[in-house]
Parts: structure tokens; C-alpha cells; sequence
């Protein structure tokens, strides 16, 4: 998985956590989940073909599990 936290955390850093099993990588994959929803609405898709959208990247997920994702507060 690429760095999703790219904006707070280098490449670099983000590896050396990794490494050590430092990081809580579900966490970090719902983050990555939002981010592309968020992007996929900004685009102007319906938030069911945003959540397809992110299907297409994450395709081991269910539908509702990545709407749980997504509307998780």
C-alpha cells in the first residue's frame, strides 16, 4: 500500500513504523478508504458510485462495509 499519510508522515518514517509493527494498518486503510471517497464526491459522483469507486481499489470489501467506512464519525 502506498502512503496514504503522506502529508503528516514521509515515506521513509512510514516504512521504519511498519517495520517495527508500529502502525494499526486497518486504521491506515480506512483513512486511505475516506480520503478516496471524499475525492470521488468532490468529483461530483453519487455517493453510491463513490463507494463503488473505492470498491474498485479495496475489492475484497463489501458495499456496506466500506459505507460503514466512509460514514464512520
Amino acid at each position: 500500500m502506498r502512503n496514504p499519510i503522506r502529508e503528516f508522515v514521509p515515506d521513509e518514517i512510514l516504512s521504519k513504523l511498519r517495520a517495527h509493527r508500529l502502525l494499526d494498518e486497518k486504521q491506515l486503510r480506512d483513512y486511505h478508504i475516506r480520503q478516496i471517497f471524499k475525492g470521488a464526491r468532490e468529483q461530483r459522483l453519487s455517493a453510491a458510485d463513490a463507494i463503488e469507486y473505492v470498491q474498485r481499489e479495496y475489492p475484497y470489501l463489501q458495499f456496506d462495509t466500506i459505507r460503514k467506512i466512509v460514514y464512520k464519525k
